[in-house]
């Protein structure tokens, strides 16, 4: 539908906004769509974000009362966040085990009832994959990649071979399926590894739950305990752990998979990559998801130069920002091929670059021309060896004066905006004015005014401000109760102190933690906006693109 035969319809609401009209999460309206023949039919927007006329939802809603009543799904859901909390994977590990028939006596009596009332209404396997698809919607919303986000899996889907009905998928850290039951179509033999044995526990349940018989995931690290060493397989897919140091080098020193060089304690994706690798048969194919710095830093600059020698890497996408879960910065999707016998490279003097890092992360995948360049591997073999799409295209279709004057303009603007963000403070009473009257987050919660979205506690009530919540969360003293003695922070809501106010002073702390945080995420902006003004000016003067004014 057109601009203007959208607009006839009135104002147009997304999924995510639905799902705030009718009071449930976005994964609820998935399901709706899914199960009601007549829901609403899309107005506009794309395919992975349709648009809805607001009018056409309202009566809808109205007709199915959902605006007014808490869904069987939504109030399983919410006693699951209430019993489980962060162990949601465990949780979704055991009710799965419910549903096969396999339960034991650690699942909650209550928990099991609303499952056994569920699927008497609906089946099994639409249970099961809208579980998956609420972990997967939390997860989004609290910004964590503990899942491979949906953009990913579109995005591995669309540059993945073509595969034969009798094919083998392999993914070696699965986490709970979702790349690897996405990427496999029916009937394909799956294998899977993932080290967190919930994970891996409520992956195999989904897919056997779903009929897929051809799908094997077992609990294991992969690295360090490869379950199937022998295994050659037509494609391997794999959203690796990125910035683990710890993936055990020390151990695997002589390793015979590093046929390409060994792997630094920094170069943990590296090590994926050939665990990956030696898992392919002959003429078979890797797609790898990559933080963009592993195209360029220098610790790996050996082991991708072996790849780009051998004939090995075909194709490297850079997708668009925001593709991934956790944050905005582009992700690469490495793909590489096994020759068919030795000497096949020679039949391959090129290695793709795409650079998708200007389109919409939910966008049209297919690249245009100029986001495409067939670059010759002697190209490639320099002192740095990098891979990075946009090093290769930029040169040749860049605008450096266009681009430098806008990101100039855009930090200016940034910086002006920056500096009218803190909050005006005053005196307060002193330091440890505050600690007297305090209670726990943990309090809050059993009072029923706290609920949980992904990690991030929010208020349930309107007793309680969730910005004067999670700013007093993240001060200094609860950090310090929610560090472990490694260092590592993780939030425990039993530790966690706030003090006690009434909801005016609430609001009013409310309204300055709300302005510190939008000042941190300004001042992120500001510095990646920095790192690439300060990237073009260099290149544009090193190509002659731009010289400096007299």
């Amino acid at each position: 539908m057109t601009d203007t035969a959208a607009s006839s319809v009135g104002p147009l609401v997304t999924g995510a906004e639905i799902a705030r009209l009718a009071g449930v999460t976005r994964a609820a309206v998935s399901n709706w769509r899914r199960r009601y023949g007549d829901f609403p039919t899309p107005v506009g927007g794309g395919a992975n974000s349709p648009l809805y006329a607001l009018a056409e939802v309202q009566e809808w809603l109205d007709k199915q009362r959902k605006g007014q009543e808490v869904s069987p799904e939504v109030e399983l859901w919410q006693a699951m966040r209430a019993v489980y909390g962060e162990q949601m994977i465990a949780g979704l590990a055991q009710v799965a085990e419910v549903l096969a028939g396999e339960a034991g006596s650690e699942v909650p009596e209550g928990i099991a009832t609303r499952v056994q009332g569920l699927v008497r209404g609906e089946p099994t396997a639409d249970v099961v994959n809208g579980l998956a698809e609420r972990f997967m919607d939390s997860a989004r919303r609290a910004g964590s990649d503990q899942v491979t986000s949906e953009r990913v899996v579109r995005a591995v889907r669309h540059f993945a071979p073509r595969l034969a009905p009798d094919a083998a998928v392999f993914d070696p850290a699965c986490g709970i399926g979702v790349l690897l039951l996405s990427v496999a179509p029916a009937a394909t033999r799956c294998h899977g590894q993932e080290l967190d044995v919930d994970s891996a526990r409520f992956a195999q349940l989904r897919a056997d739950l779903l009929g897929r018989s051809d799908v094997h995931i077992v609990a294991g690290d992969s690295l360090r305990a490869d379950v199937w060493p022998d295994l050659k397989v037509d494609l391997v897919v794999c959203d690796p752990p990125s910035g683990v140091t710890e993936w055990g080098r020390e151990e695997l020193l002589l390793d015979s998979r590093w046929d390409l060089g060994t792997p630094s304690k920094a170069e943990g994706e590296l090590a994926w990559l050939q665990h990956a690798y030696a898992h392919t048969a002959p003429g078979g194919h890797v797609l790898m998801v990559m933080p963009a710095s592993v195209a360029y830093r220098r610790a790996g600059r050996r082991i991708r130069a072996e790849l780009v020698r051998r004939g090995i890497v075909r194709q490297v996408v850079a997708l668009p920002p925001g593709t991934a879960t956790s944050h905005a910065l582009p992700v690469h999707l490495w793909c590489l091929e096994r020759p068919e016998h030795t000497g096949a490279a020679d039949t391959h003097r090129t290695v793709r670059m795409v650079d998708l890092t200007d389109n919409s992360p939910d966008g049209d995948l297919k690249p245009r021309r100029d986001q495409v360049a067939d670059v010759p591997l002697i190209e490639l073999l320099d002192d740095t060896v990098d891979l990075t799409p946009g090093s290769h295209l930029r040169p040749r279709h860049r605008d450096y004066p266009g681009e430098y004057a806008a990101l100039r303009k855009e930090l200016e603007n940034q910086i002006r905006r920056l500096a009218a963000l803190p909050p005006v403070l005053s005196a307060g009473d002193g330091p440890g004015s505050l600690d007297g009257a305090t209670t726990s987050v943990a309090d809050l919660a059993r009072a029923g005014l706290v609920t949980y979205e992904g990690q991030e506690p929010v208020s349930a009530s309107d007793q309680l401000d969730t910005d004067y919540l999670q700013g007093f969360l993240r001060s200094s003293a609860n950090a310090r109760r929610t560090t472990s003695a490694s260092g590592t922070y993780r939030f425990d809501g039993k530790g966690a102190r706030i003090p006690r106010m009434g909801i005016d002073d609430q609001r009013r702390y409310g309204s300055a933690f709300r302005t510190l945080t939008a000042f941190e995420e300004g001042m992120r902006k500001v510095d990646e906006l920095s790192r690439q003004l300060a990237e073009v000016a260099r290149d544009g003067l090193a190509t002659g693109a731009l010289a400096p004014e007299e």
